[in-house]
């Protein structure tokens, strides 16, 4: 392993995060917040560390596997640090492991989050802690990956780590210019949504801020009622669209601006999650308007379709007490958490395509006890899926389960009731953010203990680093020297 790469390159990564701070201290100034200086201070720091980790550590070669299983793991913590300096600074979140769990609850656009008077926030940090759901949410490497060319540096290796889903490649042979087109896909998305919800009533500022949250799927909400703060039901329809489309594979969108919309039609993970998303909406809707006090089903299937689409694009923003449904209502929501959104997206969540291949594989395994010599392929959109795949697929479910109890294990030590242990892991491994119970829409994650802030900060970078990228860090032979090569056998 490379440490002269990994330590220049997360140099570079933490000056291209004193720059993204600097639209929050431009905030700041425009509405005279007060904490101007603290984001200030913010940008110098991180910007000095940054300089010196690039200047001083020099290497030879490209980036390699190891290399960049490393700067991804230690990227995303090591910018979750630096970017709690605006909390700290500001004293809006005086404590440590309170600003580092917002932070890292931003970058990974989990939305869970720990602050119980968001409305007295200033406007700079206000901004700050949106726009980490921006950045994160096509993920901050993918952006630096488009940069590191001007540095004289490469790197498909982070692209394909940081990448969300079971397969990343590029939509064009170049990964600078995959990260270029999925930006701007990203951006002209995001541009939209902003002009749909002024004139809607919005104001600008409010506009922005909730458009970082839907296209980036994070979901911090700016008012202490969430989404629900405003009464308008265009405002709800045009965020519950857009939770939807962010949830979508980005490449996706680039097959229809080439005009390949028979492709995108034929697509087996976006029609599972289109129909997931309609029987969910279609179930809970029946349930809530005969079991709660709705005035008319259209307000049931608005609110139905609104929590839906925020819950599978793990996005968390909400409109109601959602926790105050029936209980079949909230087992499906519940349920969604773990499916998540499509690979590609910006969602997080086991991800639609791998529910459809263990799916496939369990009726294979079906027909095998019938036919116990036919060969039996797993196909998705026509293409066989080869028995790596499958295999990575299946461990990938069974360690997500495995950290999902172990962590919930470890979150009932603070005496909460097994709903609330239990959906919070869901929330914050699912990158999702509200839960149930002890920590409902209603209420934050404050009432957690230090450890289970530690361990939920955990299960956010597993649940956005799709689990193996920072388990492997934890391997012993990842950090063994290589000398050499010889016949493929390292020495």
């Amino acid at each position: 392993m490379d440490f002269g790469v990994i330590i220049n390159v997360l140099g570079y990564l933490l000056i291209i995060e004193a720059g993204l701070m600097v639209p929050s201290l431009l905030v700041a100034l425009y509405y005279g917040s007060y904490d101007w200086k603290a984001i200030l201070l913010s940008i110098i720091v991180t910007g000095v560390v940054g300089f010196v980790m690039s200047r001083i550590f020099k290497y030879k070669d490209d980036i390699q596997s190891k290399d960049g299983l490393a700067i991804v793991g230690f990227g995303w913590i090591l910018v979750s640090i630096f970017g709690a300096l605006p909390f700290i600074f500001s004293d809006t979140i005086p404590s440590w492991i309170d600003a580092f769990f917002e932070t890292v609850s931003g970058f990974t656009t989990t939305g869970a989050s720990i602050v119980d008077n968001i409305e007295a926030f200033p406007k700079g940090v206000l901004f700050w802690r949106s726009f980490t759901h921006w950045i994160g949410g096509m993920g901050i490497l993918v952006f630096t990956v488009a940069l590191l060319p001007m540095f004289g540096i490469g790197g498909f290796q982070m692209y394909k780590m940081e990448s969300p889903g079971p397969a990343p490649d590029r939509i064009v042979p170049r990964v600078r210019d995959t990260a270029k087109i999925l930006y701007t896909i990203y951006t002209v998305i995001t541009l939209i949504e902003i002009v749909l919800l002024v004139l809607g009533g919005m104001s600008l500022y409010d506009s922005v801020l909730h458009t970082f949250g839907t296209v980036g799927t994070g979901g911090f909400g700016i008012k202490a009622n969430s989404v629900g703060y405003y009464q308008s039901t265009y405002i709800h329809l045009v965020i519950a669209i857009f939770m939807t489309l962010s949830g979508v594979n980005f490449s996706l969108y680039y097959l229809l601006i080439k005009g390949k919309w028979r492709e995108v039609l034929r697509n087996s993970e976006l029609r599972f999650y289109l129909g997931t998303i309609l029987f969910s909406v279609l179930f809970i809707s029946l349930n809530v308007y005969s079991q709660m006090k709705y005035n008319n089903f259209g307000t049931a299937l608005r609110d139905s379709f609104f929590q839906t689409s925020s819950i599978i694009t793990t996005t968390g923003y909400a409109t109601v007490d959602f926790d105050k449904w029936p209980t079949f209502s909230k087992v499906i929501l519940f349920a969604l958490m773990f499916i998540g959104g499509c690979a590609g997206s910006t969602a997080g969540g086991i991800k639609n395509i791998r529910i459809v291949v263990l799916l496939k594989s369990i009726r294979r395994e079906f027909y095998r006890i019938l036919h116990p010599r036919a060969v039996l392929p797993i196909k998705i959109d026509g293409r066989v899926i080869s028995s790596n795949t499958v295999a990575a697929i299946s461990s990938f479910f069974a360690l997500f389960i495995l950290i999902f109890i172990v962590s919930t294990m470890i979150i009932s030590l603070d005496g909460v009731d097994f709903e609330s242990a239990s959906s919070a892991v869901a929330a914050t491994l699912g990158n999702i953010g509200p839960a149930f119970g002890f920590a409902g829409p209603a209420r934050s994650y404050s009432g957690f203990s230090n450890l289970s802030k530690l361990v939920m900060s955990a299960c956010m970078l597993l649940g956005r680093l799709e689990v193996f990228t920072l388990m492997i860090l934890f391997n012993p032979s990842i950090w063994k020297y290589e000398a050499f090569s010889r016949n493929g056998k390292h020495y």
